[in-house]
Parts: structure tokens; sequence; C-alpha cells
């Protein structure tokens, strides 16, 4: 006999779990199945866990620079596999707080394999042995994606790392290669520097964090650098060739090539979207690129079959995800007032040393789109706070719509600017001005002054710079 429910997710990560919540708030009955890991790759071996190692690793570069604070900490070091349990035990806290937040609100979990088996069915092959029947007006599918593998450059797990690897090394290695320049390829880069491994980074673009504004991309290769990592733009890597303990990689540039031998690869080079073995045959669910076409709710071609996240289009965010599948579960309970998701305002942080983050439209891409613009700028040196926190490089941007005034975008870099980011993104969302931002009041002192100058400069009228 099937179970009946009113709304089943298939896949615990951020866009599933959430989605489960707020189904079972909205009133209905609601069944949530994973295969492995409630909070799915984020909070298992994603977003938290590599926030754990940064902290480590950002504690570490404090105490080797306590001297410039007027203090002594002599000989700083660090015991690797601590590291490394600490950090799993910040993901299995929050693992267990999952499991907690879906029990409170009253979600059946099931642990196995989904998949469609008909309409308004969902077959589950159990963990613990057996089936399962599943049936449900509403299907959400959040099976969210893996790492990518390039062919000739697989990871084997010892040598040639993927992500998951490289967050739990049995030893820390002392030469590493990192294939691809973005979010995960540079926090990996900037974790393992801060743990004196000499890091080189290889992108096929012409620069790191190619999503980046390009002042800001151009800001952090020079900081990078500073820190004593090696990077190789407009590079590709051919192959690599595996030793006892090591790995030779041929890496190509501008017509000439060059071989380096690291102790280990971490390949870093996107993602593939999981659409096998979920039933999807003989549905009306369309592929597009690897992932599930959806409209602006979530809703695929199939009736009563959605998907969110990191299974759908970009960005490959867990935010992103959470609020997808509460749109989603909103749109289906028929919730009024609520409305699609517009990723121009969605923020993005990338948590390596020093920190980046943005929201909105680059300078470029806001010209290209065929706006005139104004752009601020305000470095981190001519903030009080940042100078009192030995943090003084960085700096905020921002794009506005010279017409209107709309903040069209703004880019950071530097210390916390992960947290900073926020406001601007409460601006993007309520269509702030140039006027709102001007008439807010920033504490004073705070970095965020920071932002309240770079929206000034646009417009000529810096106070402190």
């Amino acid at each position: 006999m099937a179970q009946s429910f009113d709304l089943v997710v298939v896949g615990g990560g951020p866009g599933g779990y959430v989605a489960a919540i707020r189904a079972a708030q909205l009133g209905m009955k609601t069944a949530l199945v994973e295969r492995e890991h409630l909070g799915g790759i984020c909070l298992n071996w994603g977003c938290i866990p590599t926030k754990a190692l940064l902290r480590s690793a950002e504690v570490l570069e404090l105490i080797r620079h306590a001297g410039s604070y007027g203090l002594a900490a002599d000989n700083p070091r660090f015991d690797g596999a601590a590291v490394v349990k600490r950090s799993r035990a910040v993901a299995q806290q929050l693992n267990r707080g999952v499991g907690h937040l879906l029990r409170k609100n009253k979600v059946t979990v099931f642990d196995g394999h989904g998949r469609l088996a008909g309409k308004g069915r969902l077959a589950v092959r159990l963990n613990k042995g057996g089936d399962e029947t599943l049936q449900a007006e509403h299907i959400v599918l959040a099976t969210g994606a893996r790492a990518r593998q390039l062919k000739g450059l697989e990871a084997d797990g010892k040598l040639v790392w993927t992500y998951k690897e490289a967050m739990v090394p049995e030893t820390m290695p002392k030469s590493l290669l990192v294939v691809g320049s973005g979010a995960i390829g540079i926090e990996f880069a900037s974790f393992y520097r801060s743990m004196n491994a000499e890091v080189t980074v290889v992108e096929v673009l012409p620069r790191i964090l190619p999503v980046e504004d390009e002042e800001i991309s151009a800001f952090a290769h020079k900081a990078f650098e500073k820190r004593g990592m090696k990077i190789r733009t407009n590079a590709t890597v051919t192959a690599l060739d595996k030793g006892e303990n090591s790995v030779t990689a041929t890496i190509e540039s501008n017509g000439k090539s060059e071989k380096l031998t690291v102790e280990r690869v971490i390949m870093a080079v996107g993602i593939v979207h999981n659409i096998e073995d979920i039933g999807l045959e003989g549905t009306g669910v369309e592929i597009e690129r690897g992932r599930i076409k959806v409209d602006p709710w979530g809703r695929t071609g199939e009736p009563g079959v959605y998907a969110i996240g990191d299974v759908t289009g970009p960005p490959w965010l867990a935010h992103k995800a959470s609020h997808e599948g509460v749109v989603c579960v909103e749109k289906i309970a028929g919730v009024e007032g609520v409305h699609p998701l517009d990723i121009s305002k969605i923020p993005g942080c990338t948590y390596c040393t020093p920190q980046v983050a943005s929201v909105g439209l680059t300078e470029q891409a806001a010209k290209e789109a065929g706006y005139q613009v104004k752009v601020g700028r305000f470095p981190f040196i001519g903030n009080g706070k940042a100078i009192a926190l030995g943090e003084p490089e960085g700096m905020v941007k921002t794009v506005f719509d010279a017409r209107t005034g709309e903040l069209l975008g703004a880019h950071m870099i530097g210390a916390e600017v992960t947290e900073l980011i926020q406001g601007y993104v409460l601006a993007r969302t309520m269509e702030a001005t140039e006027e709102d931002i001007f008439h807010t009041v920033y504490p004073h002192p705070t970095l965020s002054e920071m932002m309240h100058e770079a929206a000034l400069d646009a417009y000529g009228r810096a106070i402190h710079f």
C-alpha cells in the first residue's frame, strides 16, 4: 500500500529540507526522501565544514601576525588532524539539527533513494532494505549536484581530489595544484596556503574568480600572490602523471608547456547535476544543458513534478536553493503575494583571505546591458575600523544607474565582506536608489561605513577619502 502525502521532497539539502519544512508549516502532510545526509552536500561536505576549516586558517593567520597587535605568540603551530576533526564535528552537529527541525515540523523522513514511478508516485529504495511507495499530488526534486570530472584528469581520491577529499586530508600536503579558480577552488587554495602548502592555481579563463567584477578579480589576484600563491591564468592542465606520492601536471599556456610536480591536486572545475536514476524517463520533464528545465515557480514539464536548487539553473548556491524551495511550495499552497526569485538579487560569497562578496551587475555587465553608470569606490585604508582591526587591504565598489539612481550592483573584497554584502542585497531587493543609501545612518566605527562612502563616491560626495 502506498503511503499518501500532500507533498514529497526528494533530496534533503538546503533546498529540499527547507521546502519540506515550509510545506509542513503551511499545513501540508509532507515527506522527505534523502539517500545519504540530511543537510546535503552543503551542510556535510560543502558550505559549512569548509567555513570551519577556513576559520581555523583565519585564526592561525591572526596568531602569526600577533606582533602587529602588540601581542606575543611565538612559533605558532597547527594540528591538521584536529583542524579536520573540528570541521567534521561542526557538520555533524548541524546534521543532527536538521533532523530535529524536520521532526519538530512533523515531516516524515525516509532514508533511501527516491525515483519517480508514475503520476503522483515515488518509489523509494530504503537504505535499511526494502521498498516504499509514496503517493503525493506534488513531488519536488531537490537532488543537487556533484563535482565535475574532466576526461583524463579524473579524481582518484588519493592523489587527485575533489572537494570531498580536500576536506578530510590524512596529512596536510606540502604542495598543491588547484585546477579552477571559482569559489570552491579559491577557498581551498586559501586554506591550504595558510596550512603552509605551496599552492598553484590554474585557470583556463583570463582572470581568477571570473564571475566577479574585473577590478575585484584583479585585486584578489594581487592579494593571493602577496600571500605566496602562484596563479596561472589563460592556462590549461592537459595531463596528470601520478607517482607514488606525487603528481606531475602538464600545464599549457600561450603556446608554451611546463611541468609542475606537487603532492596533491584539487579539481574544482564545476558541477554535474544529479538527474540520473530519478525516474525522469518517459515523463514530461525536460533536460537542458544537463539540468532540469523549470519555470519561475519550479514547475517542470510534468504536471505535479517540480525541481529546485542545484539540479536546475544557476547560480548554484545553497541560499538560492533554500529560497527557491520556499517560493515553489508557497506557490503550490496558493500563498498570496509570493513572487518568483530574481537571481540578480542573490549574493555570492567566497570565504578566502581576503573575502570576496557581490550582488547584482558588474560594471562591465551593466554597460553591456545598456546602462549609463555611475561607479563609486572606497578603500579599506580609509576606514577607521578596518585600520583598528589591522585589516587595511580591501575595497568596496558600487554601480548605479546614472539615470534613475538604482543600485545595479555592489562588489567587495576584504575582511568580513561576506557579512557586509547583505546590506546591499536588501537595498537591491527594496529597489533602493542612491538617495536611500545616502540618507541611511551607518554606525561608527564600523566596516559598514564603507558601504555608505562607496555610494557617496559614485556621485562625487565621498567624505573620508
